[in-house]
């Protein structure tokens, strides 16, 4: 039987990464960005988390905020890089003689493939996951680990892109390469949610725009960010010159008082473990509260 098609070749996205480790953090302005969003997103959620899980942690920036907000939790960080996991030891282990609270917070920072993740099910009592899913050739199976690993009443919140992000890039080339990620629609992650497990998912989207002064600064945010084409059907050759120039003035027609887009749709969502009301051959589950029936 042969294997599935794959859309997204793993190992550029791990090369892209390795390249981008040591310029990932001045780069990724628009990840912190999110972050920062979805800590906000928290405020509105009560959740005090024993163990938490920081899935596709990159160089482990999340994690110092969401120690603050939970100090007595325990944090572990997770990702497939491991170039981007290792510049994120050597930045903690800096940060550690700057800022005391740190010294006592020794992350543990773990290579793992999200679709099989290396930890006991119902371990965690919170997920977390910024800018992780749409460099997953499917994120069914990652959202099935996530479910296994989370406790009952264990909170799942993530960020992820949605189908508008890049649309100027998109839209400048007249080849039938693809050109950006594939990125889905928040009405199908809330749907595999269910179909995971997951109760009561809360989706919600919005636009961000970033202005750049000039193509070659976004390609370069890009890159440095890890942010480069990782699909299969990318183009794998140099670009001849007369197509690349088109690209450039499709997309140049479109700046703004001197600037140029590019366009980011955040989808943002969490959702909850909560009993299971089938056992894994199917069979509903009944529980019965002795206390009432007495």
């Amino acid at each position: 039987m042969s294997s599935p098609a794959q859309f997204v070749d793993r190992r550029q996205v791990q090369r892209n990464f390795a390249r981008a480790a040591a310029s990932y953090d001045s780069a990724a302005v628009l990840q912190r960005e999110v972050g920062s969003r979805m800590l906000e997103r928290l405020d509105y959620v009560r959740v005090e988390p024993q163990r938490l899980l920081d899935l596709g942690c990159g160089t482990g920036a999340s994690l110092t905020a969401l120690h603050e907000r939970y100090p007595q939790a325990q944090l572990i960080g997770a990702d497939l890089s491991e170039a981007m996991l290792q510049a994120g030891r050597g930045q903690r282990s800096r940060l550690r003689w700057m800022l005391p609270f740190l010294r006592s917070n020794k992350t543990p920072l773990i290579a793992a493939d999200a679709a099989i993740l290396p930890f006991k099910s119902a371990s965690m009592s919170m997920l977390w996951s910024n800018l992780m899913l749409h460099w997953l050739d499917d994120p069914l199976p990652a959202f099935r680990e996530m479910h296994r690993v989370l406790a009952v009443d264990g909170l799942l919140m993530f960020s992820t892109f949605g189908p508008d992000t890049l649309r100027e890039l998109r839209n400048s080339f007249e080849d039938d390469h693809v050109h950006t990620q594939r990125f889905g629609d928040m009405h199908d992650f809330g749907d595999m949610l269910i179909e995971c497990g997951f109760a009561d998912p809360v989706m919600d989207m919005e636009v961000l725009t970033m202005t750049y002064c000039s193509l070659d600064d976004f390609f370069r945010d890009l890159r440095q960010g890890g942010a480069a084409c990782a699909m299969q059907a990318r183009h794998h050759g140099l670009m001849g010159r007369h197509a690349w120039q088109r690209m450039r003035s499709a997309y140049e027609k479109l700046a703004q008082d001197g600037r140029l887009p590019a366009t980011f749709e955040v989808i943002y969502g969490h959702a909850w473990k909560t009993q299971p009301k089938k056992t894994q051959d199917g069979r509903s589950i009944v529980r019965l509260d002795l206390k009432r029936a007495r």
